[in-house]
């Protein structure tokens, strides 16, 4: 019999069947790789009138869109907007999309964002923001969005494959163009108008998301149904 081929998002699913690489009764969707919804728990927004703080996780690469968040961010900060951008995340330099640590440095000197480095427990971070950003050019399943998502934390991500499967635009989050730093800034200013009430909405919402589609439960037990069938 056919092997079965696992997905993390129906775009790339509908991709490799229209090309005829898989068939479609070859097709497996899951939930990324799921989420221990107990080690990634909600936590409470920062305190009200606290500034506001925008944070983005991802390895150092142009691809993960980290130079439109800056780009993003010094549009904010012109506009005279008090708000924090906090970056976290590995320089990879052996890649070649990868943002060198003079660019990364010249942020954090004229103020633009803060440059935390790299870490191994997301959550402190994820805990002090009020929004995690990821302005991704693509993903799979994207873990930065998933895991702030489970911790109640309202998103912003590119309207592209991956992301698209994770936040539900309005609801758990917010989308913007891909490539696209006005678009991005739009999206953060459309942010910064929130009330209180109305961000702890959409972290309630992400995190009721992740309950009902993402727990690694589900993932286990969708691989399981797969292999015994």
């Amino acid at each position: 019999r056919l092997p079965k081929v696992f997905f993390q998002n129906t775009d790339d699913a509908q991709q490799f069947c229209h090309a005829g690489i898989v068939r479609e009764s070859q097709l497996t969707l899951v939930p990324g790789s799921g989420i221990d919804l107990q080690h990634f728990h909600p936590s409470p927004l920062t305190r009200e009138g606290a500034t506001t703080t925008f944070l983005m996780i991802a390895r150092l690469l142009k691809d993960k869109g980290v130079v439109e968040f800056a780009e993003a961010a010094a549009m904010i900060r012109e506009s005279g907007v008090d708000a924090r951008f906090v970056l976290v995340g590995p320089l990879d330099a052996e890649n070649r999309t990868a943002v060198s640590k003079d660019v990364v440095d010249g942020w954090v000197e004229d103020g633009t964002l803060t440059y935390a480095g790299s870490c191994d427990d997301v959550r402190p971070y994820i805990e002090s923001a009020h929004c995690v950003v990821l302005p991704s050019y693509r993903e799979g399943a994207p873990r930065t969005l998933i895991e702030a998502s489970a911790m109640a934390r309202p998103v912003i991500a590119t309207r592209v494959p991956g992301c698209t499967a994770v936040v539900s635009e309005g609801v758990t989050g917010l989308l913007c163009e891909a490539r696209d730093s006005q678009s991005l800034a739009g999206a953060m200013q459309k942010f910064l108008t929130m009330t209180a009430t109305e961000r702890r909405d959409m972290g309630a919402s992400g995190r009721r998301k992740m309950e009902q589609e993402f727990d690694q439960a589900l993932v286990v037990d969708a691989y399981m149904r797969s292999i015994e069938a």
